[in-house]
């Protein structure tokens, strides 16, 4: 995926490949912002550009050219097509595991890859995917190697929750800032790389908060499907205090849409996928318990994120009130901030129920 492939972003962009074209690209990067918004990506253009066997350097417009771009990948060679398949030897890609961390073996394992001279390309890349799941103990190992990279090793971490990491890890990266996409570069890419009818992609874009991610995970989920468990989570905990009765509706809320019918579950529907259902799903209990605290308040109900529910929230906001309400909205948000730092689904799905 060459630079001039990739939506938004566009000063970055164009200061790393400046960067790459004069060789003066940091041997470590940190790459930070929302999920979802193509610091993956511009992780792994970094790595093409770098070992592109035809490598454009000139600027101009054209798909074979460089655009506003002093060097790119041609995205067509051998080298740029193993490096998108993931198959290149000297392109690595460190990610989370079934426990959700990065463990210090696959760190070890790649500083030692790293201490000899890449294979075949001009360099090696390490990526590290989601680097703030990085265990402590992980992120030391790799304290050293950062402040004294192989010469012919970039490490290019990519997290959405840089805090996360060791001061020690972050002062030895020069960080770069990815935004929020715009709603018609979010709608673009779901076009172009996911399929999606231009009205479905406007439709999904719009409630994506500036990400891919989000906007895909809605669809993985059906939006209806989501509002309709959350309304069915606050109807039950309103009811039931009994904490064993409250945790049996936990299981509803991460199990997708073929389990709940009996079918076996399908492919992809491990941790990530239970992440990802649960996230829709507590997005829209959000925004009906925001508006059980409408109606407790006696607001306008034009203020509503969800009118054609009206009716149906009015006895809700009775049982809640507005200080329940306010609590409830605060333990979904605490819910999702756990999610976006990998905590289990189960885990976070249980911890919800107890304290609606």
């Amino acid at each position: 995926m060459p630079f001039r492939t990739l939506v938004g972003h566009r000063r970055i962009l164009t200061l790393l490949s400046r960067a790459i074209a004069r060789q003066t690209l940091p041997p470590a990067l940190l790459l930070s912002g929302p999920s979802g918004v193509g610091k993956r990506r511009a992780a792994i253009a970094v790595a093409e550009t770098v070992n592109c066997l035809k490598p454009s350097t000139t600027l101009g417009p054209g798909p074979s050219k460089g655009g506003d771009f002093e060097i790119d990948a041609c995205g067509a060679c051998d080298s740029c097509r193993r490096i998108a398949r993931g198959i290149h030897p000297d392109v690595i890609v460190v990610e989370p595991g079934d426990t959700g961390t990065i463990k210090i073996e696959q760190i070890r394992e790649v500083i030692g890859a790293a201490a000899y001279r890449p294979f075949e390309g001009r360099r090696r890349v390490v990526i590290v995917d989601n680097a703030e799941a990085m265990v402590p103990a992980a992120q030391s190992a790799m304290l050293k190697t950062l402040e004294e990279p192989p010469p012919a090793t970039i490490f290019v971490l990519v997290s959405s929750l840089p805090d996360v990491l060791l001061p020690t890890v972050r002062s030895r990266c020069p960080r770069l800032r990815f935004a929020q996409l715009s709603i018609t570069d979010v709608a673009r890419v779901l076009v172009r790389d996911h399929g999606y009818a231009e009205a479905d992609a406007r439709a999904a874009a719009a409630d994506s908060d500036g990400s891919v991610w989000r906007a895909l995970a809605a669809a993985a989920l059906d939006l209806t499907e989501a509002r309709e468990r959350a309304t069915a989570l606050l109807v039950h905990t309103a009811r039931v205090a009994d904490p064993a009765r409250r945790l049996e509706a936990a299981k509803d809320l991460t199990a997708g849409r073929s389990a709940r019918a009996g079918q076996p579950p399908r492919r992809g529907s491990g941790q990530a996928g239970e992440r990802d259902q649960l996230t829709v799903c507590l997005r829209s209990l959000a925004a009906l318990v925001r508006d059980l605290g409408v109606l407790a308040a006696h607001a306008d109900a034009r203020l509503l994120a969800n009118p054609d529910l009206h009716r149906d929230l009015e006895p809700l906001a009775k049982a809640y009130g507005s200080e329940r309400a306010m609590r409830a909205f605060m333990t979904v948000d605490r819910a999702l901030g756990a999610l976006d730092r990998h905590a289990s689904p189960k885990v976070v799905a249980d911890w919800l129920v107890l304290n609606l």
